[in-house]
């Protein structure tokens, strides 16, 4: 069994996606960068990272996705532009992207699955534990779940997955966890994972979201993992024998999370995360909401 109880530094992001839930809009633009407000869904993500100590990050990508690498590069003419015009705000907002962390980019050549992109990161990753942050799933950094998660890791060791209460009905959108209660109310104990399972087959309605620390055994699990659902490798699988036999790589833990997630990967819920986040702007938020409410009045 993997016994680590490093500091975790390192956060892998998959971004190979073809988005295409949102076509045309994805054809010649990464899904991760559409922006939500006035920033891109993907520096949400990088700076949820950050702020739970990740400083080391590495971007799963594809074909098409060098605008990513671009935006959290270091654009000279912009800059200058913007100095010459003594333009500081907005320059400081172009400088933060590039001085957020230190980025790293992979290719996942064939694109065959969560399990494949995140056994891309091996090399990267070495024999640490690492978190895996989907681009998909924005949280609101008030609701700070990764560092709790990095926590529970730390402490506990093994690998930990972020779990939410769903509607039944959804229940075969997402994995779904088998679990038993820990002294903690915010932790359970997984013992099972069934990626995306009829309602009636679901072992609960907690369904697994886009964040997870993982120890290091995943990687030799995945490299043995034949393709499951979609005829892709599931990260879930992978998950699923980790959950069976603490003995390969500790125990799996789930941080049960009841604070705001938005998923950008949804056309509705992406357009709703861009309300709510621009309500709650200090400089968009006041006039924003007068608007919101004259027009669902005068729609009403």
């Amino acid at each position: 069994m993997t016994q680590s109880h490093t500091r975790i530094s390192k956060a892998v992001i998959p971004a190979a996606g073809l988005g295409t839930r949102f076509l045309p809009a994805t054809k010649a633009t990464p899904k991760e960068m559409l922006p939500v407000v006035d920033k891109p869904a993907i520096q949400y993500v990088v700076e949820e990272a950050v702020a739970a100590g990740l400083s080391d990050v590495l971007m799963i990508t594809g074909r098409n996705k060098r605008p990513l690498e671009d935006h959290f590069d270091r654009n000279y003419e912009l800059e200058s532009a913007l100095t010459r015009k003594g333009d500081a705000e907005r320059l400081q907002r172009v400088q933060e992207s590039s001085d957020l962390a230190t980025m790293h980019y992979v290719r996942q050549g064939d694109p065959r699955g969560l399990g494949h992109a995140v056994l891309c990161a091996a090399p990267h990753v070495g024999d640490q534990p690492f978190a895996v942050l989907l681009g998909d799933d924005l949280i609101d950094p008030r609701d700070p779940l990764l560092a709790r998660m990095v926590e529970i890791q730390e402490r506990e060791g093994g690998s930990v997955v972020a779990l939410m209460e769903v509607d039944p009905e959804q229940i075969h959108m997402y994995g779904c966890a088998a679990f038993e209660p820990t002294a903690e109310g915010d932790v359970v104990r997984v013992t099972g994972l069934v990626e995306k399972p009829d309602r009636a087959e679901a072992p609960s309605n907690l369904a697994v979201i886009g964040r997870y620390v993982l120890d290091p055994a995943v990687f030799d699990i995945l490299r043995k993992t034949e393709p499951g659902r979609g005829g892709e490798i599931q990260l879930t699988d992978a998950l699923q024998l980790l959950a069976e036999d603490e003995k390969i790589g500790g125990p799996v833990h789930g941080v049960v999370f009841k604070g705001r997630r938005y998923d950008t990967g949804d056309r509705s819920d992406y357009l709703r995360a861009i309300v709510r986040l621009a309500c709650e702007r200090e400089d968009l938020g006041p006039d924003f909401r007068a608007w919101l409410r004259s027009y669902v009045t005068e729609e009403m």
